[in-house]
């Protein structure tokens, strides 16, 4: 084998061995797909590239993103794939060294996340036409999104299966394969139905499907097309900014924090493995505590 033909056989095996034995989504393993091929790609000709890669290759590779602009997050996913390939590399005796041991992701500055306010998730909600199919399943979709503060990965690829009306959950299949039973409030049930009962039949045209959310044409509606569509609701709604369905995401778990909701409940539903990634929200916990302390500590006021 050739030093050009080394890394896509190795990356190969890699996204083989996430597809099957760690169950990654379509969106991740496209992202892995994408880092490596940027990788490889940047060392032309190919055989320019050792096998397996050194340190040196490594890092010359970084130093080029890094000085093309590559943001922090940006560069941090890179290491994290090209550390997770060699990693499985290693364990599986096809090297007999890690090149990537040495790596450490570049500082990244947290930003708060982005939500909306109740107005403003009143009136987007408000969008969507209820006189026409595609309005009524538009708003179950925001109602869904908003109540369970989904990914939008999730949402798109809920099967009819999932709803369990007469209890009120739905159950949602995440990241790496793992199911949550999450809570529907009574509108967003509400707007389910609605859809159900007089959009969802009109969009099949006595056409089958599994999939809860359809399209006109009877398959199931994209990533990309809710995108678009929740932008031009947001537009409608006087909501400028770049409207993303994470926004929404933001906004539920923020909402619910707000309204006294503990961490570990915020983290359940969300669907994270790890607390850590919950804890962008705790701005909104610190806020409400020192609201709490300044309302109701006798001497809160005097010690500012």
């Amino acid at each position: 084998m050739t030093n050009a033909d080394w890394l896509p056989c190795a990356a190969e095996a890699f996204l083989a061995h996430c597809r099957v034995e760690k169950g990654l989504s379509a969106h991740s393993l496209s992202a892995y797909r994408s880092d490596l091929n940027d990788f490889h790609t940047f060392f032309a000709p190919p055989d320019t590239l050792s096998a397996p890669p050194s340190p040196a290759d490594i890092n010359r590779y970084l130093s080029a993103r890094q000085a093309s602009g590559l943001s922090p997050r940006s560069l941090a996913r890179r290491i994290a794939t090209l550390r997770n390939l060699f990693r499985f590399l290693l364990r599986e005796g096809r090297i007999d060294h890690d090149p990537s041991a040495l790596l450490h992701a570049p500082r990244q500055w947290r930003n708060l996340p982005k939500y909306l306010t109740g107005a403003q998730i009143d009136a987007l909600l408000a969008a969507p036409p209820a006189d026409k199919p595609t309005g009524l399943r538009d708003r179950a979709m925001l109602e869904i999104l908003y109540a369970c503060g989904l990914r939008v990965s999730e949402l798109t690829t809920l099967p009819l299966s999932a709803l369990n009306a007469q209890l009120g959950f739905l159950r949602v299949t995440g990241k790496g394969g793992k199911q949550r039973l999450i809570p529907a409030g009574q509108r967003a049930l509400d707007a389910i139905q609605d859809y159900l009962h007089s959009a969802r039949p009109l969009l099949l045209k006595g056409r089958q499907s599994a999939a809860l959310f359809v399209t006109a044409r009877g398959g199931p509606l994209t990533r990309q097309a809710f995108w678009k569509q929740l932008n031009l609701y947001g537009q409608q709604a006087g909501i400028f900014q770049n409207l993303t369905p994470h926004v929404l995401r933001h906004s539920f778990a923020t909402h619910l924090l707000e309204g006294g909701a503990d961490l570990r409940s915020v983290q359940s539903m969300l669907g994270h493995a790890d607390i850590s990634t919950t804890q962008i929200y705790t701005h909104v916990v610190r806020a409400r505590l020192r609201s709490v302390v300044d309302q109701h500590h006798p001497r809160a006021a005097a010690s500012r």
